[in-house]
């Protein structure tokens, strides 16, 4: 019998680091892969990235439409209700056997809190992690208690999650899928970047990403502002590239600030809805420092060998290599950041000494590997009714 597992995804960065692992299962023959997109995936203001996931391959088993044109903190939570209403029904039509999530996000609680309903066993990416600046910090916790099978990205984590009461047995260190991706992923040239992008950058600008911290709520504005001046300064001979904020509250503040500051800067910067894994990547191989608050910045930035600033509180907590350079959210503290990481010092340093501690070797195939384990252990026939499967938390 073939099971049924289903990735559920709402953003363009967890498709892109879930993307080589809903391959792998789609190739075994005991496997039928089922996706469910929602939230931004959807969303012509971030890209309708759905269309990234049909064109490497996929097919998509449901769309759940549940983004409100608007960022406030009622917006995002009227967006989770519709999230979790999509989610019944969808669930309801597919039954996994199994549901894979990644990650922190609102969108993630909303369709973990339905499948925790539907009995329906939940492998969780990347719990166990700390960010101290963000409402996600809270959200990952709960879809851990939720959850079934654990894989963290470092051994830190994994231990964060048998302390909190999961069996040692169901959470395992794996590695960053993101990580391990890279090695497979045949670059862009820069030519063919701008091509791609409709751009003019020149090898060695700053590629930036920022996101307002949601636990720090009516700070968006004056954050991204700080980041906006340092930049006018402190790299005014650098082109810039920035990937548009999340959905996240107070996440429209931060796109009219940097639409903004991107007209007025024509001449040397560029805005991106999405890149998309590849392009992204390739962004990665070319740029001379990543700046922002972005996770990626910490994970995936490290194995390029270039130095991350990272700005303000939203990714404290997080393991963190030596190619990372933090700095309050402050014109005069990312202005003394943005020297430091384009310093011939700080760059020769991080490109030949880069530490990645979310690199591990095979990421994606021990992921595989326990899922297919814990496959074989159910009970024979598919989840079609609301008794419960073996192993739920």
């Amino acid at each position: 019998m073939r099971r049924k597992v289903c990735f559920i995804t709402g953003t363009r960065a967890d498709y892109g680091i879930m993307s080589r692992l809903m391959g792998m299962l789609r190739d075994r023959n005991e496997i039928e892969l089922q996706i469910i997109v929602t939230n931004m995936h959807l969303s012509p203001e971030y890209g309708l990235t759905y269309r990234e996931i049909e064109s490497d391959g996929f097919k998509i088993s449901r769309k759940v439409e549940m983004l409100l044109s608007s960022d406030t903190a009622a917006g995002t939570v009227k967006s989770m209700g519709l999230g979790a209403i999509g989610m019944a029904d969808a669930l309801d039509e597919l039954r996994p056997d199994l549901v894979v999530i990644l990650g922190d996000r609102y969108e993630m609680l909303a369709a973990a809190s339905a499948a925790l309903i539907f009995r329906i066993p939940i492998v969780h990416l990347y719990g166990g992690e700390v960010t101290e600046g963000a409402y996600d910090d809270a959200i990952r916790n709960a879809i851990t208690q939720m959850a079934t099978l654990h894989f963290t990205s470092t051994e830190e984590y994994r231990q964060r999650i048998i302390a909190m009461g999961k069996p040692t047995e169901n959470v395992w260190h794996a590695g960053s899928l993101g990580v391990e991706n890279i090695e497979s992923e045949q670059m862009m040239s820069l030519g063919e970047l701008n091509r791609s992008l409709g751009s003019d950058l020149k090898e060695g600008f700053l590629l930036v990403t920022f996101h307002p911290a949601t636990a720090e709520p009516g700070l968006a504005a004056l954050q991204t502002e700080a980041l906006l001046k340092a930049l006018e300064t402190a790299a005014e001979d650098k082109d810039v590239l920035i990937t548009m904020p999340n959905s996240d509250t107070e996440g429209r503040v931060v796109a009219s600030l940097v639409e903004d500051w991107v007209r007025k800067h024509h001449d040397r910067a560029f805005a991106a809805a999405s890149l998309g894994r590849k392009r992204y990547y390739s962004a990665l191989s070319h740029c001379s420092a990543v700046v922002g608050n972005s996770s990626s910045g910490l994970i995936e930035a490290p194995s390029f060998g270039v130095p991350t600033l990272n700005i303000g509180d939203r990714q404290k907590g997080r393991a963190r290599g030596n190619t990372i350079v933090d700095c309050a959210a402050t014109t005069e503290a990312v202005t003394n950041g943005l020297l430091t990481v384009l310093s011939t010092e700080t760059r020769q340093a991080c490109s030949l000494r880069p530490v990645n501690p979310y690199a591990r070797p095979g990421s994606a195939a021990i992921i595989t590997g326990k899922i297919m384990e814990f496959l074989a252990a159910m009970p024979n026939g598919s989840n079609t009714s609301n008794e419960a499967p073996i192993h739920m938390p």
